[in-house]
């Protein structure tokens, strides 16, 4: 494996354990202030609670025309069970009207459940469990335990206090959610990410073995064809010599095919080197279509410009290849005799180069994908045209590497269009 390509691949790794890191950290401060802000509300949720149940004492104490003697009745066993001393008798419906009047008026709309000590029976006697939400009351099995040295005391307990903290704190809540679906999306991307590296490494190795293992028998079938053809005996027969032609001429193309497979797998490892110098687009473009048209003779090429020079910076021998390309494109997939016209125009700082051509065009759910490595559009014509789809691949490539833009769309009323945006030399 190139050593650039290491490099690369660790570049990635680091990349994504550092996004990982990254996020996995966010998240774990998240959860701790959500766990510090679950604190604060059970803290804000027993100072109210504290403050209510001082309030209903001192209704109590209002309906039964006492004065409130007590600084502080109000005894926090745990979380969510209180003790209240209100030393004085009172009635179980009144402390209940006042419990349900005094958390509605303070907002703690939560269910509670109380009980009241009775002297007489030295015992706790279970009240009600009251529900804001559910019209029910029901009963619960919680035991309410007896306090020493208390003679008039209630107790009360706040059976869904968490789910009422939880409920409060919706946006943390939400928030941690959130991070927690981006942390699960970002690891389902790396596992991706992975596969697709792992598929794109065997790919590549197996493309590259299987076009090494071409190479070899088709060198030695262009050495024996050739040598027959050099035989007296297999020139002066004319099937022969046209067989013997053909096996060469196929050969070629082949190899051809095989050699472009090789390069653009080298290039996949290793990134193109560009040497850029300015370029006479019109003279490029000529000579090219020179090229089609000795290739192709009844290819029709128009080459129409709103300037007679115009220079870009560029590659000249990959920037050639391109434009053959397309060129050769718009031949191969026309059913009539091939008319393309070359239009440049000036589009802002940039020169825009459209391909015209009357071919069969592409379907509009395949027009995105003619630019990947390896696809060719499937029809009729895309099997008798041979090739390996790496064609516009390649286009798109150099494209890429220039940092130019590349769009194709289908003409109003027969074939394709293939625009370059090249941005004028400075």
């Amino acid at each position: 494996m190139p050593a650039k390509y290491k490099l690369r691949i660790n570049r990635l790794n680091a990349l994504l354990v550092l996004g990982l890191l990254a996020i996995s950290g966010v998240l774990c401060v998240q959860l701790l202030w959500t766990r510090e802000a679950f604190n604060m509300e059970g803290k804000k949720f027993s100072e109210k609670a504290h403050i209510t149940l001082l309030q209903v004492v001192n209704r109590l104490y209002q309906y039964n025309n006492n004065v409130f003697p007590l600084k502080n009745p109000i005894n926090k066993i745990s979380n969510d069970y209180y003790i209240v001393n209100v030393n004085n008798d009172f009635d179980a419906e009144l402390l209940e009207y006042c419990l349900k009047t005094e958390f509605e008026r303070a907002g703690l709309l939560t269910d509670f459940e109380y009980a009241i000590y009775k002297c007489e029976s030295d015992e706790m006697v279970y009240g009600n469990y009251v529900s804001f939400t559910e019209n029910k009351h029901k009963k619960s099995s919680f035991h309410f335990p007896k306090q020493k040295n208390l003679v008039y005391y209630f107790a009360i307990r706040f059976p869904r206090e968490d789910n009422f903290l939880l409920g409060s704190m919706r946006f943390w809540l939400l928030s941690s959610a959130i991070l927690v679906v981006i942390l699960l999306i970002y690891l389902y991307s790396i596992f991706t990410v992975l596969q697709q590296k792992k598929y794109s490494g065997l790919q590549r190795d197996f493309i590259n073995n299987m076009t090494h293992e071409f190479k070899t028998p088709l060198s030695s079938i262009l050495i024996a064809a050739n040598y027959l053809l050099k035989q007296d005996n297999i020139r002066n027969d004319e099937k022969l010599g046209k067989y013997t032609s053909m096996i060469i001429d196929q050969s070629n193309k082949l190899n051809n095919h095989v050699g472009k497979i090789l390069d653009i797998a080298r290039s996949d490892d290793n990134p193109l080197q560009l040497e850029k110098k300015q370029v006479e687009v019109v003279a490029l473009l000529g000579a090219v279509a020179d090229n089609i048209r000795l290739k192709h003779n009844k290819v029709s090429i128009l080459i129409e410009s709103e300037q007679a020079h115009a220079s870009v910076e560029a590659d000249e021998f990959h920037f050639t290849n391109l434009v053959y390309n397309l060129l050769d494109n718009s031949v191969k997939y026309c059913e009539e005799d091939p008319a393309i016209n070359i239009r440049l125009s000036g589009k802002g700082r940039a020169l825009k180069i459209d391909f015209c051509d009357n071919g069969i065009g592409i379907s509009k759910k395949n027009l995105n994908l003619i630019f990947d490595k390896f696809y060719r559009v499937p029809g009729r014509r895309s099997n008798e045209v041979n090739g390996f789809g790496l064609g516009l691949y390649y286009v798109k490539k150099i494209c890429l590497l220039h940092k130019w833009e590349i769009h194709a769309f289908n003409n109003p009323l027969k074939g394709l269009t293939v625009s370059l945006l090249i941005p004028k030399s400075k």
